[in-house]
Order: C-alpha cells, then structure tokens, then sequence
C-alpha cells in the first residue's frame, strides 16, 4: 500500500514538472517575456538567486541579462528594471498600471490585508487614505508648525550627549538617542506626546513591539510559504507569531494613544481651526463617516513604520565625514555597481507611490546632522579608521548590521 502510494506521488510530481516546463516555455514565446535565469520547476530562480535581493545582485543580474529582466521566485513573477528610462516609464508613464504594491502573506496580517495605505491596491481607497493623512502630516504647514519642535528634539540630543563623558573618549551608539528624538518627532505629529527618556516604560514596550514587527516583516525566514503556496502550511507557527504581534501592537495604539486622544477631544468642542495634531483630524475624519476604526490603527501602524524606518540608521555612519568625504564615500561604494552617467539615487521614490514622507524627513535630516555636527567632532573610535558600515538585507529594505560607536567631542567655541 505504501509502494503504491510512493508510486503515484512520484508520478503526479513528474506530471507536474513537465506540465511546468511546458507551460513555462509556452508562457515565454506567448508574452514575449523579458530574459533571465532559466528557472527550475516549482522553485523557479529562487534557489539560483537566494532570498537577498539588494541592489549589488540585481546589478550582477542586470550585468548579465540587460537592462530589464525576470526573476521568477517559486510562483511569484519579479521583473526588474536597471535604467533610468526604464524606471520612468514603469512610475510615470505606466503610473497606474503598476501603482498597486504586492504584498506577501505577512504584510497582510499586519496591514489588515490593505486596510492601511503604504500597502493597500492602488484606487479609491488608497486615494481616499492618502487625502486624510496628507492635511496633518505631509505639507508644508506641517513643517512649519513642528519645526521649532523638532529643533528643540536635535538640541535636546545635544544636550544628553554633552552629558555623557564617555561620548568624547570611548565613543557612544548615536542610534539609540536618534531613535528616541524621531518617535518624538513623530508623537509630536501624530498625538501632540513625547516620551522623557529611553527608560520611559511606555517607550521601551513600543519600541519593542515595533521592533519585533519590523523583524518579522522584514526576515527572509517566510519566504517558502510565500513563493511556494503549497508549503504555506508549514508557516502556521510563524503566521501566528505575527498575528499575536500585531494585535498587541494595536491594542497598545488604541488604548494609550488613540483613545486617550478622543478622551481629551471629547471635553471640547473641536472644529477645523482647533484640531492639534494629526490625530484630531483622523478621528474627525471617522467621525464624518469616511474611515473606520480599524483604518485609523492601521494609520497609526503605518506612521510607526515610517518612524521607525526615519530612525536614521546611516545617520551614526556619515555623521562623522566632512562633507567632500561623504560625497567621495558615496561614489566609492557606487563605483563598481553603477555607471555614474545612468546612476539615479531615489530614496522616497517617485511616481503616484512615492513617499509622502519626503517633506518631514528631509529638514527633520537637515537639522539633526546640523546640530551634531555644529557641536561635536565626530570620529571613528579608539583603533578604527572607520565605522562598520556591512549592510543586513531585509524585504524592503537595506539596513546597517550594526549599530556604530561615535567618537564626540565637543566642539570650543
């Protein structure tokens, strides 16, 4: 009985593998489909290629194959496009066909399968998420509004370092104290809140929520059950790892922000003209009948991300060059992947996507390394000639593996 059934597995897997084949290559001279690695039934180039997608192997693909190929990852199509021509067609001229984001089976947990808008399809309702969110976090209003804000936050770091005397001999991690001033600046924003210090108990629990969802979201450790929907099962435990994560991580928005937020609104009278931070305006938007309750911690969700995200990683790896050796660095680290002529550095994207987040995170930047490099020398520590800067692949993005040590000095005037 077991012969029997070995028999039958093994032929309904060679039938499979042929059918693959078959239809792969029908599919190929059908759509005229774009070059790339010969696939492999099932697995496709995904055991070719690996999980890691950055932007030096795909430059090695591009290399190989031109300037727009197709990587096909178990069941998932990827076609990527290497050129500047290529890329504004696909954004602007090809806007709406390829507006929507595709997302995988965890970034639908998280987002309440699109409930949000960095990851929801593109139409009516991302239009209608994106026109709530613009009015109170993405104009120049905003920026004017929360400026003096955000350079109190930057003096703020100033100030906590020149408390730390080992910052100007053995060197402290500047990440961390970032971290803490841009979920400032983003409480600012989004709650009129703050949080007094890294030890502040509220912080640490989010901060750590959102840390755990960053890394569930981002690990390379799904990616079977997401390419191959047949082996989807074997993710339950992972799946419903990230289920309890992001129900915590709601419950936490909704009971100590979200809610003590209507709880303040609720004893006053609020119009237009009094709403205070960005999330007066949501709420009244829920009010009026146009988002529900769920979009509103989705919001909240995607605004976590994005700080998180502004967090400035790369922040502690420029902080300490001059400005003609950041600019000489960047071209190093580019040299040997992109032709200088076609290089285009897009770090909010463009196109109908692209991030709103532009407007905040750029003077937020400006005034952050202003103030740092204004006040403290900044160098390498004790024995290195320079900061670690090895890059950890993630889903969507690039992250430095490690937290550097500054050296900062403060600067006599």
């Amino acid at each position: 009985m077991d012969l029997l059934l070995l028999e039958k597995s093994l032929l309904g897997l060679f039938i499979a593998i042929v059918l693959a084949i078959t239809i792969s290559k029908f599919r190929g001279k059908r759509f005229k489909l774009p070059p790339g690695p010969i696939p492999v039934p099932v697995f496709g180039n995904w055991l070719q290629v690996g999980d890691d997608l950055n932007h030096r192997n795909l430059t090695d693909l591009a290399k190989k194959y031109g300037e727009i190929f197709l990587l096909r990852m178990g069941q998932r199509n990827l076609v990527v496009v290497s050129s500047p021509d290529l890329s504004k067609e696909v954004l602007h001229t090809q806007g709406v066909e390829f507006g929507s984001r595709t997302r995988n089976v965890v970034f639908d947990i998280f987002t309440g399968k699109g409930q949000d808008m960095v990851f929801t399809v593109y139409g009516e309702h991302w239009r209608k998420m994106r026109r709530i969110m613009t009015v109170p976090f993405f104009t120049n209003k905003v920026v004017q509004q929360y400026r003096g804000g955000w350079e109190d936050e930057a003096g703020r770091v100033v100030e906590d370092v020149r408390k730390k005397p080992e910052a100007a001999t053995t060197g402290i991690v500047l990440r961390r104290r970032l971290q803490l001033m841009m979920y400032n600046n983003m409480y600012r924003i989004m709650f009129d809140r703050r949080f007094e210090s890294e030890e502040d108990p509220l912080f640490v629990k989010l901060k750590a929520l959102n840390g755990e969802r960053s890394r569930l979201a981002q690990s390379f450790e799904y990616n079977y059950g997401d390419f191959i929907p047949i082996l989807r099962p074997f993710l339950r435990g992972y799946l419903k790892i990230c289920k309890e994560v992001k129900e915590r991580r709601l419950q936490l928005f909704k009971d100590y922000f979200v809610d003590e937020r209507k709880k303040l609104s609720s004893t006053k009278r609020m119009d237009n003209n009094s709403l205070k931070c960005a999330m007066d305006h949501i709420l009244d938007a829920q009010q009026k009948g146009e988002i529900n309750e769920d979009n509103v911690l989705y919001i909240v969700e995607n605004i976590n991300v994005a700080g998180n995200f502004l967090a400035c990683p790369s922040l502690s790896t420029i902080f300490y060059l001059s400005v003609r050796k950041m600019r000489d660095s960047v071209k190093y680290v580019f040299a040997d992947i992109l032709c200088p002529s076609t290089f285009r550095y897009l770090p909010f994207g463009v196109g109908r996507r692209s991030c709103p987040g532009i407007i905040l995170a750029l003077p937020i930047l400006s005034i952050t390394i202003g103030r740092l490099v204004q006040n403290f020398e900044l160098s390498p520590p004790p024995g290195q000639s320079k900061l670690d800067t090895a890059e950890k692949g993630g889903q969507f993005s690039l992250h430095i593996l490690k937290h550097s040590t500054i050296v900062m000095k403060p600067r006599s005037f």
